[in-house]
């Protein structure tokens, strides 16, 4: 399996490769040449794997290169930090499903990925005999679940940029509470779209990307979307034989969904992917009206996905551009010069054949929580909220909606207590952060200062 960049302008490269590229040196994002195809038959006796097995048989398709006894390993190694036998659970609910992505060391989704990612990183530095320093953006959860992976692994450097005070006090306390020798946090005075930027800026500095060894956790790094394909086929192996389901994903990024977007381009029989946004609906405004123009970001009660430049959503449009490079090209130059992107009545309509969308504001959000709560006594984080108020506002063609729950509820304890009157019991390790020393560093949006802080930190483990 060779790896491909959107923009066209790389040599295909191997599933190594891409894994340590993560951002491709063209600005664009990896792509495999070609998707993998799974038959009905191999559908079939999927159905009776575990996950880990499942993970394997799904990955391996697309990373040929490492030796299977390897991989089984990294993969064993990666889910056994989760505190649920199943992983990734699928709990029926008030008639929808909950498909619970929270039973990783940081409580949120981004750890099914981040787990595996770090132990390949690790895997692969060792093998080439190098070092990396890992430098990324967080709206809240993938920081925490990233420095999960990596604290204390040998020859990585992480280095996270949060934005400053715009995180959950949970969130931003299992990141700054790491003190591991190789763990950096940044909090930025802006907002996640600044972060990001600063980011993308840095990996786009060819020559500073090469002497410091950057490597990518963000949903640009291929692997992290390959490892989230695995849970759309998991809760289709769970539901009855036959049955047609709807996937609801709250995402600000388009990483979540477009791995669900992969599964069903794979075979997996998904009637339609609902894409859930908050008041930043960027991503909604696109399915439901074509427009996606840059706006403002509002700060909401789920503020992983207070986000407007949604990155994944390069790797989308590659596919509905008809895999043409030079058409993503133009669209980022337009977006680029005008702050959006025009689309066609054909494009607008193969979008509708696959997504459905909802927008839903901070009242809904809430009310949502309030009232699940009170009629099946489970508890909703506020962003699973979004994906559950989508489906059952959305999902009316008799399809089961698989709703992907992100975060245990007790990560965004005050808008969970505004909503039910009454605070979500702390899970011991969430508990145990209070009181904690912390360290971290408090920096302007500015990118100079950001390369700064890395080459002297990185320099100093060197």
């Amino acid at each position: 399996m060779k790896y491909i960049s959107t923009r066209g302008n790389i040599a295909p490269i191997n599933f190594k490769e891409a894994v340590m590229m993560g951002l491709a040196t063209d600005g664009g994002l990896l792509l495999p040449e070609s998707i993998p195809q799974v038959s009905p038959e191999t559908l079939k006796e999927w159905r009776t794997l575990s996950y880990p097995e499942l993970a394997f048989a799904v990955i391996s398709l697309y990373a040929d290169d490492i030796p299977a006894a390897d991989l089984r390993g990294l993969i064993d190694r990666s889910y056994a930090t989760f505190s649920h036998p199943e992983i990734t659970p699928l709990v029926a609910v008030n008639g929808v499903q909950i498909l619970e992505l929270f039973h990783g060391p940081t409580l949120a989704f981004k750890d099914v990925a981040l787990q595996l990612l770090g132990n390949l990183f690790e895997y692969l530095l060792k093998e080439r005999g190098e070092k990396m320093n890992i430098i990324g953006a967080t709206s809240g959860d993938t920081g925490s679940a990233a420095i999960a992976g990596v604290r204390g692994k040998e020859n990585i450097n992480i280095f996270i940029l949060h934005p400053h005070l715009k995180t959950s006090p949970i969130q931003a306390l299992q990141m700054t509470t790491v003190l591991d020798a190789n763990v950096h946090n940044i909090a930025v005075k802006g907002t996640f779209d600044d972060c990001q930027q600063i980011v993308k800026e840095l990996f786009n500095d060819l020559t500073f990307k090469k002497e410091y060894a950057l490597g990518a956790v963000n949903s640009i790094n291929w692997a992290r979307v390959l490892a989230q394909v695995v849970y759309y086929f998991y809760a289709w192996c769970r539901l009855p034989e036959g049955a047609e389901v709807t996937f609801a994903v709250p995402t600000g990024n388009f990483g979540d969904i477009f791995a669900g977007y992969l599964a069903k381009r794979m075979g997996l029989p998904v009637r339609k992917l609902l894409l859930a946004t908050n008041e930043n609906n960027i991503l909604s405004r696109f399915v439901e009206a074509g427009d996606y123009s840059l706006g403002q970001v509002v700060q909401t009660v789920s503020p992983s996905m207070d986000i407007q430049l949604a990155s994944n959503f390069e790797r989308y449009l590659f596919y509905l551009y008809g895999e043409d490079p030079a058409h993503v090209r133009a669209a980022f130059a337009t977006l680029a010069e005008t702050g959006r992107i025009p689309f066609t009545q054909e494009e607008m309509e193969q979008v509708r054949t696959e997504f459905l969308s909802c927008s839903v504001g901070e009242e809904q959000t809430l009310a949502t929580i309030a009232s699940f709560h009170k009629e099946t006594g489970y508890i909703l984080d506020p962003h699973t909220a979004v994906g559950v108020c989508g489906a059952l506002e959305k999902v009316k063609d008799g399809s089961i909606p698989v709703c992907l729950a992100t975060a245990h509820p007790a990560k965004f304890g005050d808008a969970v207590q505004q909503a039910i009157s009454t605070p979500t019991p702390l899970p011991p390790q969430l508990a145990a952060l209070e009181g904690l020393p912390s360290r971290c560093e408090v920096m302007d949006a500015d990118r100079s200062a950001v390369k700064r802080f890395v080459e002297e930190k990185a320099g100093q483990r060197h």
